[in-house]
């Protein structure tokens, strides 16, 4: 090797250490968002399929009273992580139950806290007799 060549491939060192440390910190942080949001997003779902399930509970006889499927979304919400001031709210409507609850989660996020809109309705797929 030249003296010329050996010149020009010492400016080329490190090059890839800093690349690597450029992907590594990526996916740290993919990670960590991943990590904080993945748990808020997977009780948010199963908490749907909870509520499907409570009001078609509710519309076969004998018929809960629509206090009844409040109670037991409100004490559900317990185990899903529901904050305290969810809003949950139970009508009859064209002879199905329908339950709707909304509330926001703040998720911390690298650099941001994102919140969380749940706003999901179920309907009974029973009518209410």
């Amino acid at each position: 090797m030249t003296v010329a060549e050996q010149a020009r491939r010492r400016g080329e060192r490190g090059g890839t250490r800093f690349n690597f440390i450029v992907v590594i910190v990526v996916i740290a942080l993919a990670a960590y968002s991943a990590y904080n949001y993945a748990p808020v997003a997977y009780n948010a779902y199963l908490y749907k399929d909870f509520m499907q399930e409570t009001v078609n509970k509710a519309a076969y006889p004998p018929v809960k009273s629509n206090d009844w499927i409040k109670q037991q979304l409100r004490e559900a919400g317990k185990d899903y992580n529901l904050p305290e001031d969810a809003d949950i709210r139970v009508q009859n409507d064209n002879g199905r139950i329908e339950a709707r609850v909304t509330y926001t989660c703040p998720v911390q996020l690298p650099g941001y806290l994102y919140q969380y809109d749940f706003d999901h309705t179920a309907r009974s797929s029973g009518f209410i007799r």
